[in-house]
């Protein structure tokens, strides 16, 4: 879902919040063919995020994230980001928010809270 600006955040015991940071909306995809990552609109940047690949691991899983280069302070910031994917792949962090798939059992007809 994207993120939607609002005056204050709902009320109620039927939402929960995730941190917007200001990075990449991914997915973390790994399976028989090896590890993938793609774009919130399905591109395939695997080649893009090299380092992050490579700590993927073995897990078979599809997780959902965000790619985020972090400032001193420890803020997301965009700017970084876009040239840490071309110069320091060691900066790129992956934030997950959700486990889609695990072990080629599909989760997403668990609730959110459980995935998390």
């Amino acid at each position: 879902m994207l993120s939607t600006l609002v005056d204050k955040p709902p009320e109620g015991d039927g939402w929960i919040h995730e941190v917007k940071f200001d990075g990449y909306r991914s997915q973390i995809v790994r399976d028989a063919e090896g590890v993938r990552i793609f774009t919130r609109r399905g591109l395939d940047w695997t080649a893009k995020y090299r380092d992050l690949v490579r700590a993927a691991g073995e897990l078979s899983a599809i997780i959902d994230g965000e790619i985020v280069v972090l400032d001193e302070a420890g803020h997301s910031d965009f700017g970084e980001l876009r040239k840490a994917i071309i110069r320091r792949q060691h900066d790129l962090y992956f934030v997950a928010f959700d486990l889609l798939h695990l072990n080629g059992r599909d989760l997403r007809d668990m609730p959110l809270t459980d995935r998390r």
